[in-house]
């Protein structure tokens, strides 16, 4: 099938649609519901009678947003009317709630006129914390939102008209920077006149670009002061009419000629190479035309030697200006801080915040979202791509923060507090990662990252220095890690061990005290420290660090056999185990062993036991330990069942275990707390377990990697506990958010 095949059968599986209403409170019993209907509905009733600011505390107004559209003029299908412009507006509704979390009523109008449809919006005003107007025409759309701003107060935003206009601003604001031109000196000129082009236009001035410098053009030819005084195509292209005199002539190409900026909001291949070479030196194509653009992205680099910093509507292309990166933010900002309106002054900042954006160094689950392209800030990379869950960190409180400032918030919201709300909105890690990284900020420690010269590696240090996480440092041959560092760009020199500079004697003496007894010589003692491993864990070891990392670039066994050799397993440790956090959307859990002891005694478990629930502690988790089987207390009696439940009555009975733990159990019985409620209301723990402990380490890793991929956890690890030193062993191929977290752990956790 092709493509529209594919996308009706998308849209009629059953349920057809892609929205549906879901409930948020329990519904389980007589009481829930008695709570959520009548009669107890009627106390929240009265309080918001009594003030209606009640209602963001008791109702889903807070955050819902109304996409409004009266479909006469849906992108690429013109006036084809309300009904049939649904599937668009509840599309907008998926993007609402997938990168931002908002909650969308998707409301098609058949009105007859502009003011029944303001009529109709504005009489919806206490149902919504805001209003997302879609794919009206021009000039209504703009009266239309006018008058909705003046009406009602909650935030009332066109994205056909703002959205472009703020991720082209951003856009600006980064290519007149990388052609070294100033917004007050640029000669713009627009095709298109709609509500898109009219709002960009205006919007420009707003970041700087004089009005005069704009020049705006229809199919019709340029705008002239003529046609605007007669109302052609509307009046508000009035600011921007030209004297053609001064232009040089009256169409698109005089226009052009020497213009700075080209930005196009019209029709597909209008704009010849040749209109391009005519513009000033080091232009701005935005050919967002779609689905053709007035020029290709590759012809318009091609018309010219000079550097082209080229835009356009398409995914295929870098810097695809695509309005899913603003408008879901902008009303996340404008919800939290309980905005009447969205102000220019708010507009702007979603604009500044994305701009900023784009000169940071890139996640790697973005770079691997978009084919590992080079995503680096340049004439390829102006704007942030779509999938980037950092716009909602820094695009949300940017818009919140200037919605205070310019006096139409409700509510006043702590910038740090506020990225915490948002993160806690996605779920999975973050919150789970936040009091471990808020630690470690408080005493940054020296970390040694074994594999100095992988780009990964340096990246990662990188974001460890600029987050105040770590102080790191890079063992490596010192050529290469400069050369990493060079590729990069950054403006970053950390330290740099290189095991043929360093003065090995202290090292080698350490080395050979702890393995003189496994055969090792003052010689191959000399010789294993010439091993960035070995190296990186004599560091820790002698205390010139705090905490190591390895692993990113060889297999787990290897990675892990000089920290055991060197630095060894803390005083009274007898083991070491790999832990994994998985968070899921309602609790974190704790797997262990998942990556050391394959077939581990009771002595084993008991003591992982231990190492778990000290290290879930150190994320703020109190911890509730399950010693897991295919048996429930005994119901199973042979040697393998025998071992976790002997683990589990040594550590209930050992006086120093602070923690409830029980076993040996089911799984589902481990997690499902009426299950053990109900018959086995003996068991120790008094909720659900959240340090899991396997009986060995083929179950712990087949589980972990089911729950990850299967039940959508979010995954931190593995973590290595029971080490003397804060010893971590990265997955191979680990991306730098993995590091940075694992570093995280890793500073936290030391001089413990």
């Amino acid at each position: 099938m092709g493509l529209d095949d594919d996308a009706r059968e998308y849209h009629r599986r059953d349920p057809p649609g892609k929205l549906e209403v879901t409930t948020t409170k329990s519904t389980n019993t007589q009481r829930d519901l008695s709570l959520a209907y009548s009669p107890g509905v009627a106390a929240p009733c009265r309080d918001i009678a009594d003030d209606a600011d009640r209602g963001y505390e008791y109702t889903a107004k807070g955050n819902l947003v109304g996409v409004v559209s009266d479909g006469s003029a849906v992108l690429g299908l013109g006036d084809i009317g309300p009904l049939a412009s649904k599937p668009v507006m509840e599309g907008k509704g998926v993007l609402f709630k997938r990168v931002a979390d908002i909650d969308v009523f998707d409301l098609e109008l058949d009105t007859d006129s502009t003011e029944s449809f303001v009529d109709r919006v504005a009489a919806m005003g206490p149902t919504f914390g805001g209003i997302n107007l879609e794919d009206i025409a021009a000039p209504a759309c703009f009266e239309a939102e006018e008058r909705l701003r003046e009406r009602m107060d909650v935030p009332v935003f066109h994205d056909d008209q703002h959205g472009t206009a703020i991720i082209t601003g951003a856009a600006l604001l980064n290519a007149v920077d990388l052609v070294d031109k100033d917004l007050s000196d640029l000669s713009v000129t627009f095709a298109g006149a709609g509500a898109a082009a009219t709002a960009t236009a205006k919007f420009y001035t707003s970041l700087g670009v004089p009005a005069e410098g704009i020049t705006m053009c229809d199919i019709d030819g340029v705008i002239t002061e003529e046609r605007a005084a007669a109302g052609d195509p509307h009046e508000h292209v009035r600011p921007f009419a030209a004297d053609p005199d001064e232009v040089g002539g009256t169409d698109l190409a005089d226009a052009m000629v020497g213009a700075d900026v080209f930005v196009g909001l019209s029709a597909g291949g209008i704009v010849s190479e040749g209109m391009v070479r005519s513009m000033a030196d080091d232009p701005v194509v935005f050919a967002m035309a779609n689905p053709d653009p007035e020029i290709g992205y590759e012809a318009a680099r091609a018309a010219r030697d000079d550097t082209v910093v080229v835009a356009t509507g398409r995914s295929d292309y870098p810097n695809q200006v695509n309005n899913v990166l603003c408008f879901p933010f902008v009303f996340r900002g404008a919800l939290d801080a309980r905005a009447s309106d969205i102000t220019e002054g708010m507009k702007v900042a979603a604009a500044e915040a994305l701009a900023e954006l784009a000169r940071e160094d890139v996640p790697d689950s973005v770079r691997r979202a978009y084919g590992d392209q080079p995503l680096e800030f340049g004439p390829e990379y102006v704007i942030p791509k779509p999938l980037d869950e950092r716009v909602l960190f820094r695009v949300a409180p940017a818009v919140a923060a200037a919605a205070v400032d310019d006096g139409v918030a409700r509510r006043d919201l702590d910038p740090e507090a506020y990225v915490r709300e948002l993160e806690d909105r996605l779920g999975g890690s973050r919150e789970a990662m936040r009091a471990v990284l808020t630690e470690a900020k408080r005493d940054p420690k020296r970390l040694v990252l074994a594999e100095g010269a992988d780009g990964t590696v340096v990246r990662a240090a990188y974001q460890l220095v600029d987050r105040g996480i770590a102080e790191p440092v890079l063992v490596g041959e010192r050529d290469a890690v400069e050369a990493e560092l060079a590729d990069l760009g950054f403006d970053f020199s950390p330290e740099v061990v290189d095991p043929a500079e360093v003065d090995l004697d202290p090292y080698v003496e350490l080395v050979y005290e702890r393995r003189k007894r496994r055969g090792v010589t003052r010689r191959e003692a000399r010789d294993l420290l010439r091993e960035n491993d070995a190296l990186a864990s004599a560091l820790v070891a002698a205390g010139d660090a705090d905490a190591m990392l390895t692993g990113r670039t060889h297999h787990y066994p290897s990675a892990l056999r000089r920290p055991l050799q060197i630095v060894g397993t803390a005083a009274g440790a007898e083991y070491a185990a790999g832990v994994y956090l998985l968070a899921f959307d309602d609790r974190v859990v704790f797997c262990a062993d998942a990556t050391v002891n394959q077939d581990p005694d009771a002595d084993v478990l008991a003591e992982v036991t231990r190492h778990t629930a000290d290290l879930a502690r150190r994320f703020d988790v109190e911890p509730r330990a399950a010693l897991l089987s295919y048996s429930d207390f005994g119901s199973v009696d042979n040697e393998g069942t025998r071992k976790p439940r002997e683990a589990a009555r040594r550590l209930r009975e050992d006086p120093a275990v602070d923690f409830p733990v029980d076993g040996e159990m089911q799984a589902d019985t481990a997690v499902v707390a009426d299950l053990l409620a109900e018959d086995y209301e003996f068991a120790d723990p008094d909720g659900p377990a959240n340090v899991l402990v396997f009986p060995n380490l083929e179950a712990g890793n087949v589980a972990y990697k089911l729950l990850h991929r299967l039940g959508g956890a979010a995954v931190v690890g593995p973590m290595l506990v029971g080490m003397a030193e804060p010893v971590h062993v990265l997955q191979r191929g680990d991306d730098v958010a993995d590091v940075v977290n694992l570093a995280g752990v890793a500073v936290a956790t030391a001089d413990d």
